[in-house]
């Protein structure tokens, strides 16, 4: 970020209101797609004819035997980077069951002296959950126990490896200079390479995969896909045909949050508020995007929308004792407690009851208990918006960012065979480890990008300006220092997903998920959420810009 957008950003920021307005408005509740060469139906059931096409990419002849791990990591690694995961998770499971196994059992064999399947095996095993040990890179060390000078000019191994080395926990020295090492050689050769790998080596020192949310690495890697003289026709016709489904999907519930924002916004009418409704659905498709989960999807942009009232209110406007009076009022979570809050406010308290009221009303008789986890999540986010030392600071302003009460609210719209009562006592207070670790993330980057682009004046202390204050350091320092702070709670993050339950890793995934799009709407410290500019390029190449078929 410099000082010009710097600079821009503050213009943005209206001076008579704490923000701009959208930059949308209602462009999405009037626009219309252009036609498509074929139908929905038509797409539909050329989409299944071609699944079962690429379902037999995971056997060998005989149809019983699963391919070897060369090809299982790269059909898999492919299919999650194409969007298609979806649709073959029992497939995939088997394929990583079979590349984990393999390791175990003949651990020279696996990725051998091919660094490209080592590091993208290592990488999506621990994606899935499965610890593999950093030993498997080992042999591309030398007896120094830096990483071959022989691999330093060819990107393809050194992509993989530098994705695969944000899979690290703490204490991983290995994946530390294998991030130092790929790093420094990819930017060495980036600009000397050519399409589509320049944009991969490009993207990759912006976002590694592990941290770059799996629908805009969709969008971004199908035409460069289908530039690469490897490519599989059906792989990549499968691809485009479900992005044109899930783009239908996605314009449709785009269309209904427009509308369902635009009368609780003018309803509520507290003008001082962020209006972004649509920077809110990209951050929802961002970490949830699959078809299934359209509730999941609605209920969380929902609720953020709700949340953004209360945090603009509670951060920039209201005084003191409104904020305590608003508190009290969600502990006690009841229309008479409305009595007692301040005029401007009443239409907001109001508001939040009878949308939670809708949630619950979507939700099935045996899955309305999980409305008391997501009360007392509300009340409990009310509860956290106070500013003490800063290591109490750092613990309290991750649950304040929300993110631990909508990780719950979007586990509200799955269903039973992921979204069990385990999972919500698990989600619950006290929040864990994974959780605490995913919002803190969420916290360091806005707290990075609101530095830099400079906080409106109402605005609580940050941990950067905490930071300042109690280590007597410049702001610099304290941004690095909490870009390190951010860079470690990656790594708990990782780790913390591979300790938990299987039957929990689903709602671990979300938390991920949820991380990984923080780190794409604050890129490089911005705030694609409160400057709606800066998100716009991202809104239009999901929701709008074209895609052949």
């Amino acid at each position: 970020m410099d000082a010009t957008s710097a600079a821009a950003a503050a213009v943005e920021m209206d001076a008579g209101a704490a923000f701009a307005p959208s930059v949308w408005g209602d462009f999405f509740v009037t626009y219309v797609p252009p036609p498509t060469e074929r139908s929905e139906e038509w797409i539909r059931e050329r989409a299944e004819q071609l699944k079962r096409l690429v379902h037999r990419m995971f056997f060998l002849e005989d149809g019983e035997a699963v391919v070897g791990v060369a090809k299982a990591v790269a059909l898999v690694d492919t299919l999650e980077r194409l969007g298609l995961d979806s649709l073959f998770r029992d497939d995939i499971a088997v394929a990583i069951s079979h590349a984990h196994l393999a390791g175990e059992e003949w651990p020279e064999y696996v990725g051998y002296d091919d660094l490209h399947v080592a590091a993208t095996r290592f990488r999506l095993l621990r994606q899935h959950g499965i610890w593999v040990s950093t030993a498997v890179l080992d042999k591309f060390r030398d007896g120094t126990g830096s990483f071959s000078a022989s691999l330093s000019s060819d990107p393809r191994a050194l992509l993989s490896l530098y994705h695969a080395a944000h899979m690290a926990v703490p204490g991983e020295a290995t994946l530390d200079d294998a991030i130092a090492f790929a790093r420094r050689h990819l930017e060495t050769m980036n600009g000397e390479l050519q399409s589509p790998v320049a944009e991969q080596v490009a993207r990759a020192l912006d976002h590694p995969l592990p941290r770059f949310t799996r629908l805009l690495e969709t969008m971004r890697y199908l035409p460069e896909y289908a530039q690469e003289e490897t490519h599989d026709g059906t792989l990549l016709e499968l691809a485009r045909l479900k992005s044109h489904i899930m783009r239908s999907i996605h314009l449709r519930e785009l269309k209904a949050l427009s509308l369902w924002w635009r009368d609780v916004y003018n309803a509520v009418n507290l003008k001082y508020c962020r209006d972004r409704m649509v920077e809110v659905y990209l951050w929802s498709c961002g970490m949830i995007p699959e078809e299934e989960h359209s509730r999941a999807r609605l209920l969380f942009a929902k609720t953020f929308g709700i949340v953004s009232f209360l945090d603009d209110t509670f951060d920039v406007h209201a005084t003191i004792e409104e904020c305590h009076s608003l508190n009290e009022a969600f502990q006690r979570w009841d229309e008479s407690a409305v009595s007692a809050l301040p005029e401007y406010l009443c239409m907001l308290y109001i508001k939040t009851l009878s949308n939670f009221k809708e949630f619950e009303d979507l939700l099935e008789p045996q899955e309305k208990y999980r409305m008391s986890y997501a009360k007392k999540a509300e009340a409990q986010w009310t509860n956290d918006k106070y500013e003490p030392s800063f290591e109490e600071h750092v613990e309290l302003s991750g649950m304040s960012t929300g993110l631990p009460m909508l990780n719950l609210m979007a586990l509200m719209g799955y269903d039973e065979t992921i979204a069990t009562q385990e999972v919500f006592e698990w989600m619950s207070v006290p929040v864990p480890d994974t959780v605490r670790a995913g919002a803190l993330i969420g916290r360091f980057l806005n707290d990075i990008s609101s530095y830099k682009l400079g906080k409106n004046k109402k605005d609580m202390g940050s941990t950067v300006e905490c930071y300042k204050l109690e280590k007597g350091s410049t702001g610099e320092e304290a941004v690095a220092a909490i870009a390190a702070m951010n860079e470690h709670m990656w790594r708990v993050l990782n780790q913390t997903y591979m300790e938990v339950d299987r039957a929990l890793l689903p709602a671990a995934q979300l938390v991920v998920s949820i991380a990984r799009t923080c780190e794409v709407i604050y890129l490089r410290g911005w705030d694609g959420y409160t400057f709606g500019s800066h998100a716009k390029d991202l809104v239009k190449a999901l929701f709008l810009d074209p895609i052949p078929l």
